[in-house]
C-alpha cells in the first residue's frame, strides 16, 4: 500500500517491526504483529481496555498513532509479568478478586503501574483519578481500587519500584 513505512517498535523490552500506514493506531499495529493480550475496546478512548505503557505512562493505543511511538519503550500487560512471575499488582487483582471478566484487567492494572511509578503512596482519590480512564462493568471498582492499594504496600514494603 502507498505511503506505508516499517516501523520498529520496542516492545516489552523487544525490537519488533510493523509496516504500517500513517493512520494505524498503536492497537491496531500491535494486534497485527501478534499482540492480542491488548484489547480493543471501544476504539474511541472512552474505555482503556486497549491501554499499554509508553515510557511509563498509560496511554490508549487506539488513539495513539504507531509511528508517533517508534523507538520508545512500550509495555503491555505481558511485559508487566506473567503466570511464574506476576508484578504485585497482578497478584492484588487476583487477590481480592479485582479480576473478574477480565477484559478491563490488563488496562486497569497498567494505569495503576503508571500512578504508582509516580506517586508510591497514592491515597483512594489519587487512584480513582488514574484509573478515571478505565471503565469496567463487574466490579464496582471497590476491589480494584483495594487492589491497588495492596500493591502499593507491598511495593512500599518490599523497598521496590512499582
Amino acid at each position: 500500500m502507498a505511503n506505508e513505512k516499517t516501523i520498529t517498535l520496542e516492545i516489552n523490552g523487544r525490537s519488533e517491526t510493523a509496516t504500517v500506514p500513517p493512520h494505524r493506531t498503536l492497537l491496531q499495529a500491535l494486534r497485527d504483529i501478534g499482540h492480542v493480550e491488548v484489547k480493543s475496546g471501544c476504539e474511541k478512548g472512552d474505555c482503556g481496555a486497549c491501554a499499554v505503557l509508553v515510557d511509563g505512562e498509560a496511554v490508549d493505543s487506539c488513539l495513539t498513532l504507531a509511528w508517533t511511538v517508534e523507538g520508545r519503550a512500550i509495555t503491555t500487560i505481558t511485559g508487566l509479568g506473567g503466570p511464574d512471575e506476576p508484578h504485585p499488582l497482578q497478584t492484588a487483582f487476583a487477590d481480592t478478586g479485582a479480576a473478574q471478566c477480565g477484559y478491563c484487567t490488563p488496562g486497569m492494572i497498567l494505569a495503576a503501574k503508571s500512578l504508582l511509578e509516580r506517586n508510591p503512596d497514592p491515597t483512594e482519590e489519587d487512584i480513582r483519578i488514574a484509573l478515571s480512564g478505565n471503565l469496567c462493568r463487574c466490579t464496582g471498582y471497590t476491589k480494584v481500587f483495594e487492589a491497588v492499594e495492596q500493591a502499593a504496600a507491598e511495593l512500599r514494603g518490599a523497598g521496590e519500584k512499582s
